[in-house]
Order: C-alpha cells, then sequence, then structure tokens
C-alpha cells in the first residue's frame, strides 16, 4: 500500500493516477475528498497525530505531497506556511518512527530551495548574486550583478549540489522539509527521495488564486479575455516541465532504489514570454497577445533552471512531455479554482 498525502492535489492526483496504472494499491490521506474513485480515502489534516496514525496503517510507501503552496500574498501567511508544511511533515515523520517504518520516502520538493538559479561571469567564473536590489529593478535592470565586477550576470543551470538559498516563506519551508526528512533517514535509515519539482504545469493546475503558479495565472487571463501580463522583460528563464512527467518520476521513485535530491525537469529551459506566448497561441486566433509590463516582485528569482543528468543518471528518470502540445492542452483543460497540492 502506498499513502499519498495531498493526493487531491493537482499533482497529488496525477501521481495517484500513475501508481493505479501501474496495479499498486493507493490510500490518500487530504483534507478534500474528490479522489480517484480506486484509491482508498482518509480524509484529514497531515498535522493531525490520529489521522495520520490511521492513514499509515499497513502502508509500505509514503509519497508525501501535501504542503501549502505558491509564494504568497505577505508576511501575514507565515504561520499557515509553517503549519502546513513544516509541521506537518514533522508529525508525518514521527508518527513513521513510532511505526518503525521501513518503507521508502518520496517528498515533493521545489526549485524554490536554489534561490536564484546558476551565474556565471565573463570576467570572474562562477558567481552567486545575493538579492537583487530595488534600485535596479525600478530601473529595468533585471539581470543579477556580479559581486566583483558589477556586470550583468550568464545564467546556466543549477544541479543538485547547488547551494540551497530560499528567498521566500514557501521556500525557507520546503529547505526545512527537506532537512527534517533527511535527519529522518539518518536517524532511521530509511531511504528519502526529495524531488525538487520545477515549474509544473498541466491539467488539474489550480487557477485564480493567491497562489497559483504563472502559467496558471496566464491561463485564467486568457480565458477571461485579457492578455497575460508578463512582469519584469519576460525574459526570465524556467523549467516548465508536464505534471504527468512529475507523476511519472514520482512512481520510479517509489518503486526504484534511488535516495538522495533530484531535479524534475524538462532540462529545456524557456523563457516566461515564452510560455505567455504558447498558451496565446494555444487559446485560438482570437486570443490577446501577452503584455510585457516591467512590473516586479521582490520575492521572485531571475532565472532558475536545472540541470536534468543526475536526474537521468541515477533516478532513470527523463521528462517525454512535448511543451507545445503540453501547453495546447493545459489552455484546453477546465479551470480549476480550489488551491491543489
Amino acid at each position: 500500500m502506498i499513502l499519498v498525502t495531498g493526493g487531491a492535489g493537482f499533482i497529488g492526483s496525477h501521481i495517484v493516477d500513475a501508481l493505479l496504472a501501474g496495479g499498486h494499491a493507493v490510500r490518500v490521506l487530504d483534507t478534500r475528498s474528490a479522489v480517484n474513485a480506486d484509491a482508498e480515502l482518509v480524509q484529514g489534516d497531515v498535522a493531525d497525530r490520529d489521522t495520520v496514525a490511521r492513514a499509515l496503517r499497513g502502508v509500505d510507501a509514503v509519497c508525501h505531497q501535501a504542503a501549502m503552496v505558491g509564494l504568497g500574498q505577505d508576511m501575514l501567511d507565515i504561520a499557515d506556511y509553517a503549519r502546513h508544511n513544516d509541521l506537518g511533515t514533522a508529525v508525518l515523520l514521527r508518527e513513521l518512527a513510532a511505526r518503525r517504518f521501513d518503507g521508502r520516502f518520496v517528498l515533493a520538493s521545489s526549485m524554490v530551495v536554489y534561490g536564484e538559479g546558476g551565474y556565471r561571469c565573463r570576467g570572474h567564473g562562477p558567481a552567486r548574486p545575493g538579492p537583487r536590489g530595488v534600485e535596479d529593478l525600478a530601473r529595468g535592470r533585471f539581470e543579477p550583478r556580479c559581486p566583483r565586477c558589477g556586470s550583468d550576470l550568464e545564467p546556466v543551470a543549477v544541479d543538485e549540489s547547488s547551494p540551497l538559498d530560499p528567498r521566500s516563506v514557501y521556500a525557507a519551508t520546503k529547505v526545512h522539509q527537506e532537512h527534517l526528512c533527511f535527519c529522518f533517514a539518518r536517524e532511521t535509515g530509511v531511504p528519502v527521495t526529495a524531488l525538487r519539482y520545477h515549474n509544473v504545469y498541466g491539467p488539474r493546475m489550480p487557477r485564480d488564486t493567491p497562489y497559483a503558479g504563472v502559467a496558471a495565472i496566464f491561463a485564467s487571463e486568457l480565458a477571461a479575455g485579457r492578455a497575460p501580463r508578463v512582469f519584469e522583460d519576460g525574459a526570465q528563464l524556467r523549467d516548465f516541465v508536464h505534471v504527468r512527467d512529475v507523476a511519472r518520476a514520482n512512481a520510479i521513485a517509489l518503486t526504484g532504489d534511488a535516495h538522495g535530491a533530484f531535479n524534475v525537469a524538462s532540462g529545456a529551459p524557456r523563457s516566461v514570454a515564452e510560455m505567455a506566448a504558447a498558451l496565446a497561441n494555444a487559446a485560438g486566433p482570437g486570443a490577446p497577445a501577452p503584455i510585457t509590463t516591467g512590473e516586479f516582485r521582490l520575492g521572485d528569482v531571475r532565472h532558475v533552471f536545472a540541470s536534468p543528468d543526475r536526474a537521468r543518471r541515477v533516478l532513470g528518470f527523463t521528462a517525454q512531455e512535448d511543451f507545445d502540445a503540453g501547453m495546447a492542452e493545459f489552455a484546453a483543460a477546465p479551470a480549476v479554482a480550489a488551491a491543489g497540492g
């Protein structure tokens, strides 16, 4: 039996589908009740010990997807993020330890743990920039600068050995989740795999919430007949990975023998403007073209995209979904209003 926490959410529901299709018995722990009919449901909160204890009976693998996601609105969200993400994970790990669990444990992590992506300076080589300054952003100078010479840096792919540098409350909780889970692995010997999702998109992605991803926000704007508003100059690079690829990566991790942290990414970075244009094209000839606004948010990073090499070599995962076809499918998918895990 595999337990999927957050199995009624966006990514979790696709993982449940993939596991069931592979012949596995699946139990879902979620506050919501809309789950695959072939999965067993335990409805409740992952931060509640009694609920978690009930969900863990007879389980030999755990896929921990339940989390509060997105950058949020402001610091008033901080306690909610800590409760859902950090406390919920701690309660789950405590109950696993109490039961002397010896199966596999997979954690949904995120590319946000890296903060800014990788960079190099033409003159000084690899560089690790600090947060971008308000003055630069207000003047439209969006590229991070070399801390030694002040010139614009060139982005490069991040691998799993890159330093963790969270730049938002959500990112800080994802780092803490990883630390808690790897401490659990060291203390118990349970193999833990942390999958660092990059920008996930696809059917069932929640829209019209403060926590929706940029692809969902753009899709909602287009569905309402409004032009997507692209912040900065639109040249921000991200790795957009389809939710079915993410589900497949989880299935591989749950049934294989690899452990540690892995990027889950397509390996083909795209600009935010390119993604907005793909959605607009998929929406049809009457859809409004994206507008590049020059606006910025201090919590945003400039570039972050992944090296998929370790996931390919060690985990045995390579993304398969086509970007243009995936964006067309996403643009045509029914809107989902409620936030998903």
